[in-house]
């Protein structure tokens, strides 16, 4: 019985994650204009420095936004202080390197989780309406936590074409098991 609570668990809240983003999901190509891209952090490479692939196709991508005129701004949010380094520095070099002004950037270093990124947009940032840039298997998850905080929230995919399959693997396959923590984290209005 507890088994088949849990698969209930993670398959409802799966399920309530996948509609909350459902229609707000876009190729970047077809991304709707919004005043900011939200980006949401992930490991760095040994030392800290460079954006492991994940997250250097987001940051790409939402390179590729700001050039196309998408988005006037970026918000990167992550760990300031993670395991693999400070990964909203590593962001934003990496965004300046491609070309968006540093003036165009803004990093939060306590977006420790996709509800706080979301939580701290709203609150803290005043984003009302934003396009989020992550990979598939994280952007309903982030939709439907920007969406609960207040934001009118767009998914924009970012590839990952170079990205180790594994890791793909176990990264769709967590995203499944955080959706309960995602229910929870708005149900508690945690901040």
């Amino acid at each position: 019985m507890a088994a088949l609570a849990v698969v209930a668990l993670v398959v409802g809240t799966g399920g309530w994650v996948r509609l909350a983003a459902a229609g707000h999901v876009h190729e970047a190509s077809a991304a709707p204009q919004a005043p900011v891209a939200i980006v949401f952090g992930a490991q760095l490479a040994d030392g800290g420095e460079r954006p492991l692939p994940v997250l250097r196709h987001r940051l790409d991508t939402a390179a590729e936004l700001f050039a196309a005129g998408r988005v006037s701004w970026m918000l990167v949010s992550g760990d300031g202080r993670g395991e693999s380094g400070d990964e909203p520095t590593a962001m934003t070099r990496h965004l300046v390197r491609a070309g968006v002004p540093a003036e165009a950037i803004v990093a939060d270093e306590s977006g420790l989780d996709s509800h706080a990124t979301c939580r701290r947009a709203h609150d803290v940032f005043g984003v009302r309406r934003a396009l989020l840039v992550t990979q598939g298997f994280h952007l309903p998850r982030a939709v439907a936590l920007c969406r609960a905080a207040g934001i009118d929230a767009e998914g924009v995919l970012a590839g990952c074409g170079d990205c180790d399959r594994v890791r793909l693997v176990w990264n769709t396959s967590r995203d499944w098991l955080a959706a309960p923590k995602a229910a929870w984290d708005v149900l508690s209005d945690r901040v």
